[in-house]
């Protein structure tokens, strides 16, 4: 199970397409529901509003806009991580917000199974 956090770039859209369209291009599996595990630790607590609507079976998409948010609430989940392998998640979703940020045209998706 778990919640998989997927960077996607934008690919152009051509003169055909109204819409742009977007390709994976990385990705931090959480198999073991780490993520799902620190999320209820911090859940309702207020400091993480954007972290609290991640949905197991569902998918919360994050824009380049809402990053900033998102790396603050990552230093709350940091806080809360005591396993070598929850500091490990906590910092691999850091780093791929971080390489959200480097594009403008990238979006984290937060896809539940």
């Amino acid at each position: 199970m778990g919640v998989d956090a997927v960077l996607y770039r934008q690919v152009r859209a051509g003169p055909v397409r109204r819409r742009p369209s977007y390709v994976s291009t990385d990705v931090v599996a959480d198999p073991h529901d780490v993520l799902l595990d620190l999320l209820k630790r911090v859940r309702g607590g207020g400091r993480t509003p954007l972290l609290d609507r991640v949905d197991p079976i569902g998918e919360l998409v994050v824009d380049v806009e809402g990053v900033p948010q998102l790396l603050a609430e990552l230093r709350c989940l940091a806080e809360v991580a005591r396993a070598p392998s929850e500091v490990d998640q906590v910092r691999r979703l850091a780093l791929l917000a971080r390489r959200c940020l480097d594009s403008r045209d990238a979006e984290i998706r937060f896809e539940g199974d």
